[in-house]
């Protein structure tokens, strides 16, 4: 006869989990070396940890940073593919910020959302037999 385990989820965990993803997009460009590089493949682990959270909403707010983050690093593989020899020198500040402007805002308004957002509690039920 299986014994169920019933584990809770709570959601101040959703909520700060909901978030995770958006602090990493965060610090990733305000720090961009050595952490936007780190984050990419970090950002990988909490992907995959919080995409298919017991809380729906986890992994929806997780799925949009990532489509965030994602398509920034995406746009910028061609643009440093085909930048100029002495663009380190002359334009990265101006990617830099152009890059800040897109994904600051664009994680501060899911933040924003995540707060205001009344989240609940998840009841977890694991059979062992």
């Amino acid at each position: 006869m299986p014994v169920e385990d019933k584990k809770i989820v709570t959601a101040a965990q959703a909520k700060r989990n909901a978030k995770l993803f958006n602090y990493g997009n965060i610090v990733s460009i305000l720090v961009p070396f050595p952490f936007f590089i780190f984050w990419f493949g970090a950002s990988m682990f909490v992907y995959a940890l919080y995409r298919h959270h017991p809380n729906p909403r986890v992994g929806y707010y997780t799925q949009k940073a990532a489509y965030y983050y994602y398509g920034l690093a995406g746009a910028l593989v061609p643009i440093l593919t085909f930048a100029p020899g002495d663009f380190f020198y002359r334009y990265w500040w101006l990617l830099w910020g152009i890059c800040a402007l897109i994904l600051i805002p664009l994680s501060v308004m899911e933040i924003i959302k995540i707060n205001k957002e009344e989240w609940h509690d998840v009841e977890i039920k694991d059979q062992h037999k």
